[in-house]
């Protein structure tokens, strides 16, 4: 198996030791021009700050040399107190010029509010991504939203249509594209290295919850706003199980096998790696035609799903399975050969020359920045950002189709175009999840 350097940890290493260092990052260390002046970076509202947020993207944007965080919100004020610490850490001895201080709130409405927010970095729980990205558009603000961006079609269906109306630069926040292992099978795929593609595997890590405990009600603790926590999800009892664990950040949360907040790892892996397989096949915006889903949903507080198959056809014939194969990898096969890549461990093929041999000028080639310098340079010169909101919106919809067919336990007919599926009203309610009150998308 040929190796590759994963870009993103490579960029992490560099930004930790940059964070560390008492020093001003250079301008351009971290593979972006220079291009705005450091009178001029870029603000950037940080909401949500848990795991992901802390111990992944922070960093990336502290030590980056044309931004500078200017507000950071949460509704945990022992996670927010982490975030503004480290924040304000860095800049006392590397402070931006024209740098006025930190924005600290509980409240994301705030955030959004504050004129010297630019964009905004959305790490929050799955249930409050589609109204949080909305609103921060209608505020004129840009987005990265970490992925999964929706928890139904049409919330993705809304989060591209305001990004698209309010004229603002999305980013879904995964950083799968920039590994190299991944490219590699990219461009094969994409320029016919593989002959005529017949199908796709896709296979995510086994992170089954532990079951059949049930989950401690206690009163909310005095440092979580627990309303503002569940905000569109439905009513239910705090406990630290459906949340996330008190005064840690390393450990994943209880919410992720929530089906009230989240798909579990058919959504949260699958944003990574439907991404890759509709990448290489060159079917961004568009989806499957059918699909079939089996699997299970433990009747527990951890109910989403678990050991799942799907299986997809696409309208010009390939076919994609995607299981919890227990490690994370893409697999593409056509009539000329193979290529697998996975994530850690590097890319294969059936034949050497399939990866090795050289492209030519015109070859598509699959390349490009890290993803928060993607989003950064993209909100600079308001191009497109590599995963838009309408690529991600397609994505999320693929797992959501076997989410779908999984709860009805019978195949399903797609039409890509309509976002319905064929001949299926009961299937076509499930296109939407209900939502609570004030935060519903139509009160946006």
């Amino acid at each position: 198996m040929n190796t590759t350097i994963s870009s993103r940890r490579a960029f992490l290493r560099r930004a930790t030791l940059l964070a560390a260092a008492p020093v001003i990052a250079p301008r351009g260390a971290l593979g972006t021009d220079a291009r705005a002046s450091a009178n001029h970076r870029l603000g950037i509202g940080f909401i949500g700050t848990g795991r992901q947020a802390v111990l992944a993207n922070l960093v990336l944007f502290l030590v980056h040399s044309e931004t500078q965080l200017v507000a950071v919100c949460d509704v945990d004020s022992w996670r927010l107190e982490q975030a503004r610490r480290k924040i304000e850490d860095h800049y006392s001895v590397n402070r931006p010029a024209g740098w006025k201080g930190l924005q600290v709130t509980g409240d994301f409405r705030e955030v959004l509010a504050n004129p010297a927010v630019d964009a905004v970095m959305i790490s929050t729980p799955d249930h409050w991504h589609a109204y949080m990205a909305i609103a921060a558009a209608r505020a004129g603000k840009d987005v990265a939203l970490e992925k999964p961006i929706s928890l139904s079609v049409r919330e993705g269906r809304a989060i591209a249509d305001a990004m698209k109306r309010h004229g603002r630069v999305f980013r879904t926040d995964t950083e799968v594209r920039t590994e190299g292992a991944f490219q590699k099978l990219v461009q094969a795929a994409r320029n016919g290295r593989l002959g005529r593609i017949t199908s796709v595997e896709i296979g995510v890590p086994k992170e089954a919850p532990p079951l059949g405990r049930a989950p401690t009600v206690v009163p909310p603790p005095a440092d979580l706003n627990y309303p503002l926590w569940l905000g569109p999800a439905p009513e239910a009892p705090y406990s630290e199980e459906r949340v996330h664990p008190r005064e840690k950040l390393s450990a994943r949360p209880g919410w992720m096998q929530i089906q009230d907040y989240s798909q579990g790892m058919l959504l949260n892996w699958g944003a990574h790696l439907i991404d890759i397989a509709q990448w290489a096949l060159n079917a961004e915006t568009t989806t499957p035609v059918e699909v079939t889903c089996t699997g299970s949903c433990p009747d527990d507080l951890y109910n989403v799903p678990q050991a799942f198959e799907a299986r997809y056809r696409y309208a010009n014939g390939v076919e994609l399975r995607y299981t919890m194969a227990g490690r994370p990898f893409v697999r593409v096969e056509g009539s000329d050969g193979w290529a697998e890549a996975e994530w850690w461990r590097g890319v294969k093929a059936s034949r050497p020359e399939i990866l090795e041999a050289p492209y030519g000028d015109s070859d598509f080639r699959a390349r490009g920045p890290h993803e928060k310098v993607d989003f950064i340079e993209a909100v600079q010169t308001r191009r497109e950002t590599q995963i838009p909101a309408e690529v991600g919106h397609r994505t999320c919809t693929v797992c959501q189709l076997a989410f779908i067919a999984l709860k009805l336990g019978r195949r399903l007919r797609w039409d890509p175009l309509a976002e319905r599926f064929i001949d299926d009203a009961e299937a076509d309610r499930l296109l939407s999840r209900p939502v609570r009150g004030e935060w519903a998308l139509d009160k946006l």
